[in-house]
Formats: structure tokens, sequence, C-alpha cells
């Protein structure tokens, strides 16, 4: 029993340093599933002409600010992703907290290839007011 211990606390040391501080975003992309995947897919992917990507997407990297908006309070008219124009309604998740914002918007900033950096809750406090 002790030698089952001994080897639980040895596997747990050698695995600590592998693990520490990477979360992959879990809980922005837990969100993004329960949010936003319904629309944009899991793999960012988007719909045609009617859902546009995240995966890759130029608007999300240029216009962070406006994207955090469009979480909070919807989305409305002509947006052109990536040379494509897009004009379909998104409703607003205004029951999502600033935090909850900034965890999916790390997340999609991260996934699929994305590579858009991180954004603040200072930065999305001062979006969100604008």
């Amino acid at each position: 029993m002790r030698s089952l211990l001994y080897l639980a606390i040895i596997c747990t040391l050698i695995a600590l340093p592998f693990a520490c501080g990477k979360t992959d975003h879990l809980q922005g992309r837990n969100l993004y599933l329960q949010h936003c995947a319904s629309c944009h897919f899991e793999t960012g992917e988007g719909l045609r002409q009617l859902m546009p990507p995240l995966a890759g997407s130029d608007y999300l990297e240029k216009n962070p600010g406006m994207v955090v908006r469009g979480i909070r309070k919807g989305m409305s008219g002509e947006m052109v992703v990536n040379g494509v124009t897009f004009n379909h309604e998104m409703p607003g998740n205004k029951e999502l907290s600033e935090f909850q914002i900034v965890n999916i918007m790390n997340y999609i900033n991260q996934a699929w290839g994305n590579d858009f950096g991180k954004i603040t809750v200072e930065e999305t406090r001062r979006w969100l007011e604008e």
C-alpha cells in the first residue's frame, strides 16, 4: 500500500511541471461550445455565407473590440470576413460576464491555428462601454 502511495506521488511530481499553467483555455473552450459552437461550429469554420468563420478570420484578428461587443450585444449588418460578405444577425449573450467573454475571446484567438494574442478584462470593459 505504501509503495502505491509513493508511486502516485512520484508520478504527480513528474507530471506537474508539464501541466502547470497549461489549461489550453479550457474555460473559454467550454463557454464557446455552450454559447457559440451551434452557429460557428466546434471547429470555428462557420457556415458558408450565413455564419462567418472564426478559424483564420481576418475580421477577428483586426477587430477584437467589435467581436467583444458582438458577443455581448449581438451584431447585424454586413461584415466582410476573409473577403466574403456576411449579413446574418448574431444574437447577443447579455448573460455572459466580462470574465466569460475574455475567456471565450482568448480561446478563439488561439484555437484552430489562430494566433491573435490575448485580451484583458480591462480592454473588454473599455470595449463594452464604447
